[in-house]
């Protein structure tokens, strides 16, 4: 029997994660209102595909993610940064869709000297 092996990927991104919340602005563009990436977003999405070990793996079915988040401070929501790591990660392909996510575990510490996301993701 010829079975497929479960893929299973883990490393670090380093750089602060922004909040998939606040990383939106309402801009005006020919007189109607449309919505784009914040300039940090910008910034992060472009850094993590930089040092994404991981791209085009391409994970299709479902998978499991565990996530330590290091922030620089105790402000930022741990919720709110899911999404944009799991919207890099769907870029950078190596995941088809984050909607295949069916198993989340998520820790936030603090690092002001170093913040970064240690992760690993394992095909189900």
């Amino acid at each position: 029997m010829n079975m497929k092996e479960k893929v299973v990927i883990s490393g670090v991104i380093l750089g602060k994660v922004p909040s998939k919340s606040n990383s939106y602005k309402v801009v005006t563009i020919k007189g109607h209102g449309s919505i784009t990436k914040s300039e940090e977003m910008k910034s992060y999405e472009s850094g993590f595909y930089l040092q994404c070990r991981h791209r085009g793996v391409n994970i299709k079915g479902f998978f499991s993610i565990k996530i330590d988040a290091f922030f620089p401070s105790q402000r930022q929501d741990l919720d709110g940064s899911l999404k944009a790591i799991l919207d890099c990660f769907q870029k950078c392909e190596v995941i088809k869709n984050d909607r295949s996510c069916v198993d989340i575990h998520a820790r936030k510490f603090i690092d002001k000297e170093n913040p970064r996301i240690e992760y690993l993701i394992e095909e189900l």
